[in-house]
């Protein structure tokens, strides 16, 4: 019988380059909070600074411009991953990409399809109970608005920054910090299923926006998945790089 594509890397690399639960260091909820909620209020300190330096109306609002944009998304991430970057200094492998296994392999390749898929299909298919019952509030122009407004000021050239920020890094902070340390400490302390559907209510409520709820939670339990089936990132990181795409390119050819 061939292995599966989503197994372990064989050969060459680190000894123990995907952790079991036994190996793996299990954060505790309440050590997961104070970092999650350390690195959320030193990012919110370092773009009010941003802001005040370049301009509140250059890096927020709808009118942003895209190099508005990607900036308040570096100070956003900066200290989540300073923050993961301590976390795994406490962890047993004392290795930032092995704490939080950020590991990739060809058959991770098949996030692709699962992002876009999650896109097109699961986010409409969620989504569509809420619209009837709430036809205003979660109208079409509503669920798109975000996405609309970011390519709108994206003109040009700058569409290429564009897509790196929301196709490139926003899937790999994000993906390292609920898959990689909130999901995979918490499943060493509790069951995989707690995990995951902590790590995607979590994921989906830091979002705030209350009309993406559904299809975020419904993604969220996907990339929760694509997690639990592989213990690495990579699986994960694919399908939220796709599904961001995907995105992106709907609004803009609509």
């Amino acid at each position: 019988m061939s292995n599966s594509p989503w197994g372990p890397p064989a050969g060459a690399g680190f000894p123990n380059n995907v952790f079991s639960d036994k190996e793996r260091v299990g954060f505790g909820l309440g050590f997961i909070v104070i970092a999650w909620i350390g690195a959320y209020f030193a990012s919110t300190v370092l773009t009010v600074v941003v802001a005040t330096i370049f301009g509140a109306d250059n890096i927020s609002g709808d009118a942003a411009p895209t190099w508005g944009f990607a900036l308040a998304a570096v100070a956003m991430w900066l200290p989540s991953v300073a923050m993961l970057t301590i976390v795994a200094k406490r962890g047993a492998s004392k290795h930032f990409a092995q704490e939080f296994s950020l590991s990739f392999k060809v058959g991770d390749l098949a996030g692709i399809p699962i992002g876009v898929a999650s896109q097109i299909f699961l986010v409409g298919l969620v989504t569509w109970p809420f619209q009837q019952m709430f036809p205003d509030a979660f109208a079409n122009s509503k669920l798109d608005e975000r996405a609309t407004n970011l390519v709108d000021n994206a003109a040009g050239a700058w569409i290429i920054l564009l897509a790196v920020v929301v196709a490139v890094g926003a899937p790999m902070v994000e993906e390292l910090v609920f898959r990689g340390f909130i999901q995979g400490s918490l499943q060493k302390r509790f069951r995989h299923g707690t995990a995951l559907l902590v790590t995607a209510a979590w994921f989906t409520l830091v979002h705030i926006n209350p009309i993406e709820f559904p299809g975020l939670f419904a993604f969220a339990l996907v990339l929760g998945w694509c997690f639990k089936k592989t213990q690495r990132l990579g699986l994960s990181i694919w399908a939220h790089l796709a599904f961001n795409a995907t995105a992106l390119v709907l609004v803009s050819i609509r």
